[in-house]
């Protein structure tokens, strides 16, 4: 069973070899990447699951069909590191995150 730091680690690779000029920081008090400035893909650790959020209800919207089984919120999406969110879903928030911010 990997770690939250290990699966951050995996989501780390995921959004730069999607969006290599995503930069690491922060944003809402939980670590992200930023993108021009603006928030791209966040990742936050709660009790009972890993939170990922892309900080746009269309693009979680978006992908929603393709999270059966997982808790899908206006925001985000709730995993666990035994049950993540598919690399091809983290990809599609990226690019969908990107579309919004770039115009």
């Amino acid at each position: 069973m990997p770690t939250f730091d290990e699966y951050v680690d995996h989501v780390r690779a995921v959004v730069l070899a999607t969006e290599p000029d995503a930069e690491e920081g922060t944003s809402y008090g939980m670590l992200a990447w930023r993108l021009a400035g603006k928030p791209l893909l966040g990742i936050n650790p709660a009790k009972a699951h890993v939170g990922i959020y892309p900080f746009s209800p269309e693009a979680v919207d978006a992908v929603r069909d393709r999270l059966d089984g997982f808790t899908v919120t206006k925001g985000g999406v709730q995993c666990t590191t035994e049950r993540p969110v598919p690399d091809e879903v983290i990809e599609e928030l990226v690019r969908l995150r990107r579309a919004e911010i770039t115009g």
